[in-house]
């Protein structure tokens, strides 16, 4: 009995974070759209990566939210100091602002407010808003992927049409079957949204190149795994997230069959 009502207990929590998470993404992307095309504030942080007042706005708002509902959970934000509190919580809101600030400072339409919330390393919740194309994807564990509330599936299959493919050419190009030229999709800037459009079916398959980081990535894993995707590094092991380290290398996200096809190709032909 104790064990049925801890369940339920469980299932009611998680329940409350998904509104909460829909609610708050919404207000985020909200936000997010009336400050962009707008003259702002901008700077670089490390080697290259732009940031602007908008990122910080929308992960402020994030965080008075999200942190404010669930003072337990921890937080790992591109745009927060790491706090290496989220170690030790068993669950951890892991959040990308802008999801393709270099698009959003250039007045292009892909970016997202991507944020999942982790359990024990592996995402139970998640939600990636691209409020100008208005695609507001949301998946919980279990429970399947919506995209504006439709349920979605990943295309089936294991065929390759490079057309419908995204991610690094030079990668990509170590699938093909001859040394002609491929056509790959169009680059997608945010990488966040890049993977989610696996979930659709808009892509077959989506690559990141490395040194994408946990909030690149969680949401869009969770979205791709629940609408019957996989989404893996490319020995095909699964990611793990709300660890010290938090970049990670080549991946791939896909339909099941095309996924382990890929990650079969890999295998017996590795990247040097």
């Amino acid at each position: 009995m104790a064990d049925v009502d801890a369940n339920a207990t469980g299932e009611a929590i998680l329940t409350r974070d998904a509104a909460l998470l829909q609610e708050t993404v919404r207000e985020a992307g909200a936000l997010a759209q009336s400050m962009f095309r707008t003259e702002l504030k901008k700077w670089t942080k490390g080697a290259s990566s732009p940031v602007s007042e908008a990122d910080i706005a929308v992960n402020d708002l994030l965080e008075a939210r999200l942190r404010a509902a669930t003072p337990d959970y921890g937080w790992l934000s591109e745009e927060s100091a790491d706090d290496e509190v989220r170690l030790s919580r068993r669950m951890t809101w892991i959040v990308d602002p802008i999801d393709g600030t270099r698009n959003y400072l250039n007045g292009h339409d892909e970016w997202c407010v991507s944020v999942a919330l982790v359990e024990d390393a592996s995402p139970v919740l998640a939600a990636v808003f691209a409020p100008t194309s208005d695609e507001f994807f949301f998946a919980a564990r279990g429970q399947g992927t919506t995209l504006n509330d439709v349920p979605v599936r990943a295309t089936a299959g294991s065929e390759l049409d490079f057309s419908r493919v995204a991610g690094p050419k030079p990668l990509v190009e170590r699938l093909k079957p001859s040394l002609g030229e491929i056509k790959l999709h169009p680059r997608i800037g945010s990488l966040a949204l890049r993977l989610c459009r696996v979930s659709h079916g808009a892509l077959d398959a989506a690559f990141a190149g490395g040194n994408s980081h946990d909030w690149d990535l969680a949401a869009a894993d969770l979205i791709v795994q629940e609408a019957d995707g996989r989404m893996s590094d490319l020995s095909g092991d699964p990611i793990l997230y709300n660890r010290r380290q938090v970049t990670h290398g080549v991946l791939v996200a896909a339909g099941c069959d095309r996924h382990a096809n890929i990650v079969s190709h890999f295998r017996n032909r590795p990247l040097p």
